[in-house]
């Protein structure tokens, strides 16, 4: 497993109580916190809420960025998934990491302070060097999209 160098600037005192760190040798994401300064957070059916995580990092690697994904169990369990899909956090960043939660469920849920919302993965990232053209190459799919290559 390949590692990589990351400064992190602790923002908020939630990070006194915990570590950002792995669970386990294997994961794959580290948790980020609700860092609220309030006891708990509600958000409702249909509803977004941006979370401030309390961190702001430094990604030592300009080749890799930093990606916001939900946690599983919360969103299965609770419906509360980060809003985008996946937040994306540019190596040139500098700001507090913020996650956007969407409640995807028909309750209202609850964030606790200090609670895990998201995960955060570092991948390599590419920059395209776009050549215009005035033809592209084709393939047996050519412009077929969803669903065109079948259900199974």
């Amino acid at each position: 497993m390949r590692k990589i160098d990351v400064n992190v600037k602790y923002l908020h005192e939630v990070w006194s109580e915990n570590d950002l760190a792995y669970a386990t040798d294997y994961s794959a994401g580290l948790d980020l916190r609700a860092c609220i300064d309030v006891d708990e957070l509600e958000i409702g059916p249909g509803e977004k809420a941006a979370v401030p995580a309390g961190i702001a990092i430094e990604i030592k690697e300009p080749s890799v960025a930093a990606y916001v994904f939900s946690r599983s169990g919360l969103g299965t369990k609770e419906g509360l998934t980060v809003s985008q899909g996946v937040g994306v956090i540019d190596p040139d960043y500098r700001g507090e990491i913020k996650v956007s939660l969407l409640n995807t469920s028909g309750e209202v849920r609850r964030i606790k302070r200090g609670q895990r919302i998201a995960q955060l993965v570092f991948m390599p990232i590419f920059q395209a060097v776009l050549a215009p053209v005035d033809e592209l190459g084709s393939t047996d799919r050519g412009a077929g999209g969803f669903g065109s290559t079948g259900k199974h």
